[in-house]
């Protein structure tokens, strides 16, 4: 949406525009205060009015622009590649984590992905299953340095740093539970690959997530600490 101020640029010189909004950006943790979340905004205004057409990954993201601006988009939905399922391997060896040993969580680490509710969500449970966040930092130094904090007292979260390649695909092979608990969402490719992957899925039940899981998934109220705790420990209990 920042890069769209400048459609109308090139309509100048009579090419067409083609807009891709992933999600609005605006509401981000990092961008919502001041001049950033104006100008991205702006930006949503001038490609709403210029671009040719608009592409958009979810239902929730075409109402909204139908609703605002009165303008038409094209959904086109996320994909991913079908799973190859691992055997917890290297996980083991890194992580000290067995199949079914954990509750993963795999995000990029940015306040509107709601990581600070499911560390203190964790911490309220009762449960011998670990807590395993795998994401870092996206200019985001000081909001992980809290999730640290909030984790400090508890050795069985595990913080993994960025992974990829035959590691990524063994979390998700072995996870007892995954969870997003995001307060914004575009389209998640994590929600996809959960759900590819068929691990119990919890997340927060904002449209964006209810709308591709559907009754695949288990949800707990956007925000809410306690009844994350509530369906976290409920899951857990029934291992």
């Amino acid at each position: 949406e920042g890069p769209a101020v400048f459609c109308w640029l090139p309509k100048l010189t009579g090419k067409r525009v083609v807009v891709t909004v992933h999600g609005l950006d605006w509401q981000r943790e990092k961008w919502k205060n001041g001049f950033a979340s104006k100008y991205i905004k702006f930006g949503e205004k001038v490609l709403a009015r210029y671009a040719d057409e608009v592409i958009v990954l979810s239902q929730a993201a075409y109402d909204y622009f139908k609703e605002t601006y009165g303008r038409e988009t094209v959904i086109i939905h996320n994909g991913i590649s079908r799973p190859e399922r691992k055997d917890a391997r290297l996980i083991t060896e890194k992580y000290g984590i067995e199949k079914d040993g954990y509750i993963s969580l795999v995000s990029r680490l940015t306040a509107e992905k709601g990581v600070h509710y499911l560390i203190e969500a964790y911490n309220k449970i009762e449960t011998d299953k670990k807590l395993v966040i795998a994401g870092d930092t996206s200019d985001t130094d000081a909001y992980v340095a809290m999730l640290r904090k909030m984790a400090a007292g508890n050795p069985n979260i595990i913080f993994t740093g960025f992974v990829s390649g035959d590691t990524l695909k063994e979390l998700y092979s072995n996870s007892y539970i995954n969870v997003l608990p995001s307060d914004l969402e575009g389209m998640s490719l994590c929600l996809l690959e959960s759900l590819a992957y068929r691990n119990v899925l919890l997340c927060s039940d904002i449209p964006e997530n209810t709308s591709v899981a559907e009754d695949k998934a288990v949800y707990f109220k956007k925000g809410s600490v306690e009844d994350l705790a509530e369906k976290l420990q409920t899951l857990c209990s029934d291992a």
